[in-house]
């Protein structure tokens, strides 16, 4: 089962990144917005090219549903990394530029940290449904952070802005992740109790608002900063979520934990260079 989940994991995270470069494209020939402003997504429903990013999202989103069937919310989010090495050669392929090097450097210091940690932790399944408390406890936790990232968002500019936004929006991503894991576990048994379980409806509040965020972090600077952030938050926080509340169990004992401090510290600082990318 988890050679099909890495397998469609793999093949989401490479819809993703077509999709992300397809949106963030038509973001940045808008005008600049406020730090949450949902009328970008009104202004963007006029743009094709933004429409037209819509079909590997969906896709990405169907093929990711499919991976996280099969495979723990640990294993199959961070899988989605591996879109960064696409996202950022096509932004330049499409802006008729060579892919910076700084961008790149960005992009392997977190995979690499982001990948030592997942070879240290080693995340295994746990149960199918977590606790009512566990989901209030990670719903105030990430709701927290989110707000903190967006007071620092209002007051910041240019690729800091979009950092502090791409930080933001990759805390939903793991909420949203985990709310679709619920969802399409019951899906197959019990297809009709999907629409009265508050999990469909939360995924939808929880989906819209990361789409707009998403969407206004693309518009300042380039594509390395805010999906850089998206990235290596989404995953993290998706372990965190796996072991907390769906039981997830990790393998962090002995020298794995000493590995994985030093995997975390790398991820830190890919994420800390990421608020100085260039978009030219």
């Amino acid at each position: 089962m988890n050679g099909i989940a890495i397998l469609l994991g793999l093949a989401s995270a490479a819809c993703f990144a077509v999709s992300s470069v397809l949106e963030q494209h038509a973001a940045k020939q808008e005008r600049p917005t406020r730090t949450i402003d949902p009328r970008l997504l009104i202004r963007l429903l006029h743009r094709r090219l933004w429409l037209l990013g819509w079909v590997p999202d969906a896709l990405g989103t169907f093929l990711q549903a499919l991976a996280l069937r099969f495979g723990a919310l640990a294993l199959v989010e961070p899988l989605l990394v591996s879109g960064l090495f696409m996202a950022i050669p096509l932004e330049a392929a499409i802006e008729r530029r060579r892919p910076h090097r700084r961008d790149m450097l960005v992009v392997v210091v977190g995979v690499v940290g982001l990948t030592g940690f997942l070879f240290a932790a080693n995340p295994r399944g746990g149960v199918a449904e977590p606790k009512v408390w566990a989901w209030i406890a990670v719903g105030a936790a990430i709701g927290t952070l989110v707000t903190i990232c967006l007071l620092v968002a209002w007051r910041t500019q240019d690729a800091t802005r979009g950092l502090m936004l791409g930080i933001a929006t990759g805390l939903l991503y793991a909420m949203a992740a985990a709310l679709v894991k619920s969802v399409i576990e019951k899906l197959p048994d019990h297809p009709g109790q999907v629409f009265t379980d508050w999990h469909l409806y939360a995924l939808v509040m929880v989906g819209g608002a990361a789409l707009t965020l998403n969407q206004n972090a693309f518009q300042g600077g380039p594509i390395a900063a805010p999906l850089t952030a998206i990235a290596l938050l989404d995953p993290f926080t998706s372990v965190l979520i796996g072991v907390f509340a769906f039981e997830e169990k990790l393998s962090l004992q002995g020298p794995r934990l000493f590995f994985g401090l030093i995997a975390v510290a790398a991820m830190s600082i890919g994420i800390w260079m990421a608020r100085r990318t260039r978009s030219s």
